[in-house]
């Protein structure tokens, strides 16, 4: 920070706590939020441990798709966690202040998770372009390639946020203190910085466009030919089961890659902001649900493992004979 700078901080409020407003506006609607959150966030964080205990489990589900699913539901598990928590705190208690070093660290976690389950999407994606568009060659094509995909997609994510979370630590924040949101994101935290951001706002738009784009035009690619593929299927019953094997991921991405879109690309004004909190909620509170959910009541095979898993525990406790 430059002598100029420091003088220009000096002469403004330095700021060391925020206040996330989240959801303060609806002050009558506290306890129900607090309620709806709290059955959301067990069930997410059982849903997402169930869904890696099957994968670790059944032998069966050892295979490159679920290998993905499992990193995918850790993921999800440590990125509602990450927000969730503090949100139900704040609602519980009324508490909404954060220490800045306390939300840099929750946004550090925040895109660092979030950079991570784009790339595994994709991973994902390409894993099923192999699967229907290329069979033949699927298992030698994959074989070695799992834990590249998987451990590439969790370094990026960590070389790109680290770096974002360096030059962020090196600012200091100006009143006012309120940041309208329920978490710790990357444009109200430069908002409130008091000198120039420019440094961390390229660069950060450079990470994002060259990290973000990426993932998201292999997903597009690998279902452009997975579709193209499944159309030139002659019978319908092979359209069917085709489909069947990619359509949760499918469904998944959709929501995910949906609702970020219309969150950071949408302006930023008084208008769309509520309407952005909204939106918010779906890819930080609801993907992480839904997840578990369609996996395994649109897959037959985590459904499968889920019931050897109840049979074994049923028998276990005397409840069912072997």
């Amino acid at each position: 920070m430059t002598h100029k700078q420091k003088a220009e901080v000096v002469n403004q409020t330095v700021v060391t706590r925020f206040i996330l407003l989240g959801f303060g506006d609806l002050p009558e609607l506290q306890i129900l939020l607090f309620l709806l959150f709290l059955v959301i966030y067990i069930a997410t964080v059982a849903g997402n441990i169930l869904i890696i205990a099957l994968v670790g489990a059944d032998q069966h589900l050892h295979t490159p798709m679920y290998f993905f699913l499992g990193n995918l539901s850790f993921v999800e598990t440590c990125y509602s966690s990450t927000i969730q928590p503090r949100m139900l705190a704040s609602l519980l208690t009324g508490d909404r202040t954060i220490s800045d070093c306390g939300c840099i660290m929750q946004f550090y976690c925040f895109s660092f998770l979030a950079c991570t389950e784009c790339y595994l999407l994709a991973a994902m994606s390409y894993d099923r372009y192999l699967a229907i568009c290329k069979p033949l060659h699927y298992a030698a094509l994959m074989n070695g390639r799992t834990w590249v995909l998987a451990a590439g997609s969790w370094l990026w994510a960590f070389v790109a946020s680290t770096i974002t979370v360096c030059l962020m630590s090196q600012l200091t924040f100006c009143g006012p203190s309120e940041i309208d949101h329920f978490f710790c994101d990357l444009n109200p935290l430069i908002k409130h910085s008091c000198h120039d951001t420019n440094l961390i706002t390229l660069l950060s738009f450079i990470l994002t466009s060259i990290g973000v784009p990426f993932p998201f035009l292999l997903t597009l690619a690998s279902y452009t030919f997975i579709i193209t593929t499944i159309l030139r299927i002659p019978s319908t019953t092979g359209k069917k089961k085709a489909f069947s094997t990619c359509s949760a991921h499918l469904m998944v991405v959709t929501i995910f890659y949906g609702t970020i879109i219309i969150v950071y690309i949408l302006p930023d004004t008084d208008t769309l902001r509520d309407l952005n909190k909204v939106f918010s909620v779906f890819y930080t509170v609801l993907t992480p649900l839904v997840n578990p959910l369609i996996y395994s009541l649109k897959n037959k095979e985590v459904k499968k493992a889920l019931r050897k898993i109840i049979h074994k525990l049923m028998v276990l406790t005397g409840i069912q004979k072997e």
